[in-house]
């Protein structure tokens, strides 16, 4: 349950924020860091059981999404006032799975008073080292898993960084709803879910396993609910320090079969939020280490909230755009995709001063959004010239991007699909008035650089007032750009087609 805040009406200007949706549990941190040093000030914890409110069409139901947006309500009212840069929420494999998670999103919002953003798999097991390293930094090379209610993350890493990420669709909540219906405990039970759970984590064998990885690890880490919850049953029995063995978690499994049901399991340490999905971590944990031929996993300080944290201070410490953690990312992906990188850096750089133009009071997450939206509007031509945007808007839409939300990769693809061509394509999405703008600034921009040659940005000149813009270009430019010029033409008329707003060429 929630328990109350030391600081329920105020928070310090230089406190963060973290919500992890879990598919068992959600969990808010309040924390601190101050010269690499993480403190946590408040921490709640409610077990919402998400992935259990799954039906069998892969929709979430009512009941489920009422205990997420009552927990969601009660975190909202301590985070009142709290700065909307300095906080995220993030969801993970429940919401990546549910069918409805669109419908849910929207009403999680407005319970919160903030947006959640879906991460994809690879993005969490990211998050989740950085904060294992930031609270437990070490040199040498490592494994971290974590077990969530429905997937399972795998990390090498060695010191800060990464060096393999994967994320599997096998987890304690699904795996305990399958195998252990109805809180039933029996051999064959725990026979069944090992097996599908191997049949899921065999393949992670030539990127994580002992005899495979290079570099090879020294240590395992456990993080998150499933490990800790484990750890803590095998130091308060007396199993051991809180290491988790193959020895111990036979032991928890041999006393599952024996107390014969959920109901009747009395394990201690265990806390009555894990009684029903214990058995499925119980499989999965014992599963990994048989695989991996592990001896011993140590239980981690950090987890993805703690990601959360680190990551946050990394972009508002950047001291310009080109500093935020996820411009790597954007090189990155203009090197896979073969880039025009000059052609790239002209759209962009002109697109953003348009945008500044038209959207001058653009949250700073949507002017950078504008950014790399322009840097990587091309990807798509890898694909085929013809057509391009809309393979951009594909690949941007399904790309495992480091440092970006499923949430943040769609606007990308949303704005890059709208580069070019007719409007009908985003009528819906174009109801959100920051969306225009990025749009209109990327087409403008497009135009003016389409010769893919330098060009003089002052040349052109937006003055906007409410949906009339006017497009100034400099005097004689016309005249010395017909082709462009008919294109302006064109977009006068593409945008008057939909009624938004009216673009007034002046050359």
């Amino acid at each position: 349950m929630l328990t109350p805040s030391p600081k329920n009406s105020r928070w310090a200007a230089d406190t963060y924020a973290a919500i992890d949706l879990g598919s068992n549990s959600f969990r808010l941190e309040v924390a601190r860091l101050r010269a690499g040093d993480y403190k946590t000030l408040a921490y709640w914890k409610e077990p919402v059981r998400l992935g259990a409110g799954l039906d069998a069409e892969g929709r979430l139901t009512e009941a489920a999404m009422t205990r997420a947006l009552d927990c969601l309500r009660r975190f909202g009212r301590e985070l009142q006032g709290f700065p909307a840069e300095r906080l995220r929420a993030v969801a993970t494999q429940t919401l990546r799975e549910a069918a409805n998670r669109d419908a849910f999103l929207l009403r999680a919002q407005e319970a919160l008073g903030h947006p959640v953003e879906v991460i994809a798999g690879r993005e969490e097991a990211r998050l989740i080292y950085s904060g294992v390293s930031h609270l437990q930094p070490a040199a040498h090379t490592r494994l971290v898993i974590d077990i969530g209610g429905r997937s399972t993350e795998l990390i090498l890493g060695q010191g800060d960084q990464p060096l393999a990420v994967e994320s599997f669709r096998i987890g304690s909540v699904g795996l305990s709803v399958r195998y252990f219906a109805e809180g039933r405990l029996t051999a064959e039970a725990f026979r069944a879910a090992q097996i599908a759970a191997a049949a899921e984590l065999e393949e992670a064998l030539a990127l994580f396993g002992r005899r495979h990885c290079q570099p090879a690890w020294v240590e395992v880490l456990g993080s998150s609910g499933t490990a800790g919850a484990v750890s803590q049953i095998l130091e308060d029995s007396g199993h051991s320090d809180g290491r988790i063995t193959p020895d111990g978690l036979r032991w928890c499994i041999e006393a599952c079969i024996q107390a014969g049901s959920v109901q009747a399991l009395r394990l201690p340490g265990l806390k009555d939020d894990r009684r029903g999905v214990v058995a499925g971590g119980l499989c999965i944990l014992y599963t990994l280490m048989s695989l991996f031929e592990i001896d011993e996993i140590l239980p981690a300080k950090g987890a993805l909230r703690q990601g959360l944290v680190v990551e946050l201070d990394e972009r508002l410490r950047a001291r310009r755009p080109a500093d935020d953690p996820r411009e790597p990312t954007v090189l990155e992906l203009q090197q896979r995709f073969a880039v025009d990188r000059e052609q790239a850096q002209r759209v962009r750089a002109l697109g953003q001063r348009l945008h500044r133009q038209l959207d001058a009071e653009a949250a700073p997450e949507r002017q950078l959004e504008m950014g790399w939206a322009a840097a990587l509007h091309e990807i798509g031509m890898l694909v085929s010239h013809h057509d391009h945007h809309r393979h951009a808007q594909y690949l941007l839409a399904h790309l495992d991007a480091p440092g970006f939300s499923q949430n943040q990769l769609r606007r990308l693809s949303q704005i890059a699909l709208g580069q070019r061509g007719g409007l009908r394509k985003l009528e819906a999405e174009l109801r959100d008035d920051s969306l225009i703008w990025q749009v209109l600034a990327l087409r403008l921009a497009v135009i003016k650089c389409h010769a893919r040659g330098p060009i003089q940005e002052q040349d052109i000149q937006l003055r906007r007032q409410g949906r009339q813009v006017r497009v100034q270009m400099a005097r004689g430019w016309g005249a010395q750009h017909p082709q462009a010029l008919y294109l302006l033409n064109e977009e006068a008329q593409a945008w008057a087609k939909t009624g938004l707003l009216e673009l007034d060429i002046r050359a």
